[in-house]
């Protein structure tokens, strides 16, 4: 239609000013008008049931304007060159969800399942949790898993962001999406389809992309009572002019169709260049928030530290199953330091942990709780001790500050008031921290603190590693959002990262809270933004994307109202006709699409 319509508009001119055939010129321009301006008036009419005044009816009135004065030419030329304007607005911000378009083409399609010791290949919906499934070189993992059997070197670029290979063995995870470069394993399947990390990573895109501004809903109000506006302005003008042609230029020229696609293509663009480098953010309200920022607090295990702790020391106060039992207790939750004891346990006993079958009670920022054989037993950090009113021999609290002042965390378990089992556990902190709170201060974030519920000392000795001087140590949960909450309360704009289930209620509660991507799902479920790679650095480049996509959007506004602005001018000195000025309008439209398709570029 639109070739169509462009066709017969040229064929138009040509007749009308190099042949003289005036009749020929004015059938050619009325047809390429109803081909091109149905769809226009269609969408008006539309709106307009919708109670919604839009930008296609003031060129709709505009069009049948031109029509009833019989200048066919100007109507040819104003629907054609809106038609073509929307036509180019829609391919060019294809281009911005290019990000989502490239993830969702990359998810595997089919996989080959073990049905006994045969291989099958199966549609990826046929897949179930449970599943055995094997992956070979140059195969697509197809869910998330667990290695059970091979190993391979594979490529996690798509979810983590990195390009190099990753060496993958019986036990370690797999992700879908990831691509076996050597080798063989056999996967079986926990999470599939939507519930997948890579699921995850396209619908919280998607969702984002979705999700506006402040400054996109304040244009798109602006824009409803503007439209209007322009109406009555151009019937007052036709009231005392009496010319029905300058009217009806006011009505196509102030057209805001820049101002209102602005701000939502640069959130686009702003949330698909994140999303590129691993950086999840949920929407463009997200985006304001975290351009404000000026105080970022968080937490320590699995944040600042890798959250791979491994134990370094051990004393057992007992000589029986305590170990054993502390293992099968600690596999039942999710904290990094738990795991780190399951494995260490299987490591030297060379063993799977024993199956008691213990129900436990999760308390915030202290640790489990469990019956055995009547006995109560506790195990967590050392709060455990004065929730239970413990009091330590000589020999035990020589120990506990021995682990302590090298810096290891402690974990302890009691049997019925009685210490039976203390480890020591020692965490790496992330690549990249330091510089990365040193950019964050020259960019505004002058207030840093880390919270965390491990002891003081141990706090102090990681807060000196990473070049921070505000620590608050030995907190529980709700007094970390009790802290965030506070500053709030005093004017600070807060952004909090975090990556367990204790740091869910300050995510939720901050300005802008980011979860790190080896995270819990309750706290990537509550966050603002996800580092699907667990990046440490990619905090500073998410406020960069933010503070971008807000300057972007400001010029794009800027760009939509000058020109507007220079377009009346442009009428009211007769240096602009209705064609020419919807050449020029439509042109600013492209100029704000490009504007912000430059965010897609932008290099970290």
């Amino acid at each position: 239609m639109l070739v169509v319509a462009g066709t017969l508009t040229v064929i138009g001119w040509l007749m009308q000013h190099l042949a003289d055939q005036g009749l020929i010129a004015n059938g050619a321009y009325g047809i390429a008008t109803l081909v091109a301006g149905l769809p226009i008036i269609f969408k008006a009419i539309s709106a307009l049931r919708a109670r919604v005044m839009s930008i296609e009816l003031l060129v709709s009135i505009a069009v049948v304007g031109a029509v009833a004065i019989l200048e066919f030419e100007e109507a040819a030329m104003v629907t054609f060159l809106f038609a073509f304007g929307n036509f180019l607005e829609q391919r060019t911000l294809q281009k911005t969800h290019q990000a989502i378009q490239n993830l969702t083409e990359m998810q595997p399609t089919t996989a080959t399942m073990v049905v006994d010791g045969q291989y099958q290949e199966v549609e990826i919906d046929e897949v179930d949790e449970g599943t055995v499934l094997v992956v070979r070189v140059g195969d697509q993992v197809p869910v998330d898993g667990e290695i059970i059997s091979g190993s391979a070197e594979v490529d996690e670029a798509l979810i983590t962001g990195e390009s190099k290979l990753v060496d993958k063995t019986t036990g370690d995870q797999a992700y879908m999406g990831s691509i076996v470069e050597n080798g063989q394993i056999l996967v079986q399947a926990q999470k599939v389809g939507e519930d997948t990390t890579f699921g995850k990573i396209i619908e919280l895109v998607e969702e984002a992309q979705d999700n506006q501004a402040p400054m996109s809903k304040f244009i798109d109000r602006f824009a409803k009572y503007y439209t209007p506006f322009v109406l009555v302005v151009s019937i007052l003008i036709l009231l005392f002019t009496k010319n029905l042609r300058l009217a009806i230029t006011i009505l196509v020229l102030a057209c805001p169709g820049a101002l209102v696609i602005g701000a939502p293509v640069s959130n686009v663009a702003g949330i698909g260049r994140g999303a590129k480098a691993g950086i999840l953010i949920k929407g463009g309200d997200v985006i304001d928030q975290l351009a404000q920022v000026d105080t970022i607090l968080f937490d320590k295990t699995g944040t600042v530290t890798e959250g791979r702790p491994t134990v370094k020391s051990i004393k057992e106060y007992q000589e029986d199953h305590w170990l054993a039992l502390a293992a099968d207790l600690e596999k039942q939750t999710n904290h990094p330091l738990a795991r780190s004891i399951v494995e260490y346990y299987e490591k030297r006993g060379q063993k799977t942990t024993a199956d008691f079958n213990l129900p436990i009670t999760t308390i915030k920022g202290i640790g489990i709780k469990s019956e055995y054989q009547g006995q109560t037993i506790w195990i967590g950090s050392r709060r455990v001790l004065t929730e239970n009113q413990i009091e330590l021999t000589t020999q035990q609290a020589r120990d506990l500050q021995v682990i302590e002042s090298d810096g290891q965390s402690v974990v302890l378990m009691t049997v019925d008031q009685k210490l039976v089992l203390m480890m020591g556990l020692v965490d790496q902190v992330r690549k990249g921290v330091k510089e990365t709170f040193e950019k964050l201060k020259q960019s505004g974030i002058d207030k840093q603190w880390m919270l965390t519920g491990d002891n003081s000392f141990i706090a102090e000795k990681i807060a000196k590693t990473i070049g921070i001087n505000q620590v608050k140590a030995q907190m529980l949960p709700e007094e970390k959002a009790l802290f965030l909450e506070q500053l709030q309360n005093d004017g600070r704009h807060v952004l909090f990262v975090g990556d367990g289930i204790n740091d869910s209620p300050s995510i939720a509660k901050a300005n802008v809270g980011i979860a790190m991507g080896n995270g819990t799902d309750v706290a990537i479920e509550t966050s603002d933004v996800v580092l699907i790679d667990s990046d440490f650095s990619n905090i500073q480049n998410a406020r960069r994307v933010a503070k971008a996509t807000m300057r972007n959007t400001m010029q794009n506004v800027g760009i939509a109202i000058g020109t507007v602005a220079l377009l009346l001018i442009g009428v009211a000195y007769g240096w602009v006709n209705m064609a020419s000025g919807m050449l020029f309008h439509e042109i600013s439209i492209l100029v704000v699409i490009f504007n912000a398709m430059r965010l897609l570029r932008m290099k970290f």
